[in-house]
């Protein structure tokens, strides 16, 4: 559920909690709301609570007590504080609503752009909803590779982020701090096999994919093609093979050109990309070429290849 306001200046929302009527009497204490406000902040002990407000330490434990029963706050950590376990709290949601009635249908306020269904396994009600890994820049795998292509997502997470309302958590991860908890769920991976050890995972999976035995050559398993080149690139959204019933979204090349002519893809013709395989529209895997247009080394376009 969120809470959205839509002005002249724009759309702004944050996600809200429904809170039983019956629990309203909680939020008319003054302490009650400063607390909440500390939370939705950063997570706190007690203890700390009380210095911060400068009131009985019982008082603060009072209204957690309340908060807890009712699903306002939660415990995210325990420490050792002198002996004893501080419990770490924080806020549930950063609002709360009491809904007097039932929803009514409505217009849209907020939703995914014309033609964005090929992003909707990753974002939901206005949230990204799954972890992006980046290949490790510092030398890592059996080819000590170092990878350049993470600052790629700054890229598109700047594009994702047009149509998010809310980024609650950090999503970016290093292949090299992946654990095996991670892949269980939605994945955007940036980078081949060679720079991202999470692609190397789900790699032989996909309806285009990269060929250990030719270089790491993209092939493709729709039209049999083999592409050697640098500039190469792709941009596939399929079944997360490490994770049942979630999906990945793969941009990568063989080096850091070809990702970046995924990335140039996806940010300049995004409308295509959600087209599917030019030879296969029902496959969500694009084939691109990074193209120098001005002449000046770097790739600044792209030719659609499948």
């Amino acid at each position: 559920m969120f809470i959205i306001d839509k002005g002249k200046k724009g759309v702004f929302s944050l996600p809200a909690k429904e809170i039983d009527p019956a629990d309203a009497y909680m939020l008319k204490s003054k302490l009650a709301l400063k607390i909440l406000k500390l939370l939705v902040k950063k997570s706190m002990y007690p203890v700390e609570i009380a210095n911060e407000l400068g009131v009985h330490e019982q008082k603060v434990y009072y209204h957690i007590r309340n908060f807890e029963k009712s699903g306002l706050v939660k415990i995210v950590k325990k420490e050792t504080k002198q002996g004893a376990i501080a419990k770490y709290y924080k806020v549930t949601h950063p609002s709360f609503v009491i809904k007097l009635k039932e929803l009514e249908p409505t217009q849209k306020i907020a939703t995914l752009k014309s033609g964005s269904k090929f992003l909707e396994p990753f974002i939901k009600n206005g949230q990204l909803d799954a972890r992006v890994i980046v290949g490790s820049p510092d030398p890592h795998g059996p080819d000590k590779a170092r990878s350049r292509d993470g600052y790629y997502g700054i890229d598109l997470g700047l594009f994702l982020g047009t149509f998010l309302n809310y980024v609650p958590d950090f999503n970016v991860m290093l292949d090299t701090e992946v654990r095996q908890k991670d892949l269980r769920g939605n994945l955007i991976l940036i980078g081949g096999p060679i720079v991202n050890k999470v692609t190397e995972k789900v790699n032989t999976n996909l309806p285009v994919r990269f060929s250990k035995k030719n270089n790491w050559a993209i092939e493709s398993q729709i039209t049999k093609k083999l592409y050697h080149s640098d500039e190469i690139g792709i941009v596939v959204s399929a079944k997360n093979p490490l994770s049942k019933d979630h999906y990945i979204l793969l941009v990568a090349g063989k080096r850091f050109s070809g990702t970046r002519a995924g990335i140039i893809a996806i940010l300049k013709y995004f409308k295509e990309i959600t087209k599917g395989n030019l030879h296969n529209n029902k496959i969500k895997a694009k084939i691109v070429e990074g193209v120098d247009l001005d002449s000046d080394g770097i790739i600044d376009d792209i030719e659609f290849l499948e």
